[in-house]
């Protein structure tokens, strides 16, 4: 395997696996919003150990997701510095607006969020959880703007050796950002969905003393993922008409050929249907023991269609990096050899192949836990009062 292939494959193994934290963040953090809303709405407990339970593998998943983003920054710098030559102030625009939404102010309100239980008044600690879910949907706008540059550079002219910005209008009303974005955001839904329903399913398998608890979160589970899937499948299909017009080539045959875009079609179709019998069977899947380990399996699908969803929309497009400006092969650093990037590799993935089983080691800890023992918003201890 040669240099470009080594650097091709290093940022599609770590970009798929940074994508997984993505999906699922995505779709919890409304999911959470929405308990936390019915909570202070209702002041029912009940809705707060939910908001609690779910938030705290929320949080998690977060946590460990922001590492994995700054592996993607590395190898910007290391392995595809022609890239940044040529399109660094058009394609660097939206990544540094993305940075400054995702490390400052998501991760500044969420920090209120976590530290405000029973501190905050209940209004302004729900308002924080929402700009955190809404944040999180700006961060994705601005990576998705990024990547529809790439995928058609609108907004941009060649000036000497480089692209320049000349119409950031353009740059936002991208044809391949339009259905996109709502199609990745859809597909953050339809996993959160799947997670939801299999750990619930899991407890309820397990004879779960919180069985009511456990019950109301697989129904909430069904419904997310029937919503998302619906979404993702027509928010997916809704592409191809858009991309025709500036990729005329992209969805052939010869194109696509092993790009797995037929194995995902598949996968999305599926578990659209599947939800669809899930949504109207959702009133007897608590007591129907056998369906329980059938709906923990289907917590890995969504996974296996993020991942060969982005294949399809990044392999179309070869041999282009940017589609008709500039290749994969020019956009790669000059002098980079196959040992460098071979150990770099290793050491990229290895990072993140930890962190993925760590995330999800933590996230199956928790759900084993149930929503007994939640440290996230516990009710602090008293403290003593000293007299003299």
């Amino acid at each position: 395997m040669d240099v470009l292939d080594l650097a091709r494959l290093q940022f599609a193994v770590t970009g798929s696996l940074h994508f997984l934290f993505v999906a699922l963040t995505l779709g919890l953090a409304p999911l959470v919003a929405i308990m936390n809303t019915r909570y202070v709405r209702t002041g029912n407990p009940e809705h707060e150990r939910m908001t609690r339970f779910w938030g705290q593998i929320y949080v998690t998943n977060y946590a460990l997701g922001i590492v994995t983003g700054l592996v993607m920054e590395f190898q910007f710098g290391m392995s595809w510095s022609g890239l940044s030559h040529y399109a660094g102030d058009v394609f660097g625009a939206p990544l540094a607006i993305e940075t400054l939404v995702a490390f400052f102010l998501e991760s500044t309100f969420l920090g209120l969020w976590i530290f405000g239980w029973h501190r905050l008044p209940k209004r302004l600690h729900l308002a924080c959880i929402w700009l955190v879910a809404l944040t999180a949907y700006a961060s994705a706008f601005w990576i998705m703007v990024a990547n529809s540059f790439l995928q058609n550079p609108a907004g941009a002219t060649v000036q000497g050796d480089r692209l320049a910005l000349t119409d950031f209008g353009a740059l936002l009303s991208n044809p391949t950002l339009v259905m996109a974005l709502p199609h990745v955001l859809s597909a953050g839904l339809l996993t959160a969905g799947c997670v939801v329903m299999g750990a619930s399913a899991y407890q309820l398998y397990r004879r779960t003393a919180e069985r009511a608890f456990f019950t109301t979160s697989l129904r909430i589970g069904v419904v997310t993922a029937f919503v998302g899937g619906f979404l993702t499948v027509g928010f997916g299909y809704a592409q191809f008409g858009f991309v025709e017009t500036v990729q005329p080539d992209k969805w052939s045959a010869n194109a696509l050929a092993g790009t797995g875009l037929g194995s995902m079609q598949s996968i999305g179709e599926t578990l659209q249907l599947i939800t669809f019998l899930l949504l109207v069977c959702v009133k007897w899947l608590p007591r129907w023991r056998w369906a329980q380990p059938v709906l923990m399996l289907l917590t890995a699908l969504p996974f296996i269609a993020l991942v060969l969803g982005w294949i399809a929309r990044e392999e179309g497009r070869q041999p282009w990096l940017i589609y008709g400006k500039l290749t994969v092969a020019d956009a790669l650093t000059p002098g980079l050899t196959a040992g460098q990037i071979t150990l770099s590799f290793l050491a990229f993935v290895g990072v993140l192949g930890m962190l993925a089983v760590v995330d999800y080691l933590l996230i199956a800890r928790l759900v084993r836990r149930g929503p007994g023992v939640v440290a996230l918003g516990e009710q602090p201890a008293p403290q003593p009062v000293l007299t003299f």
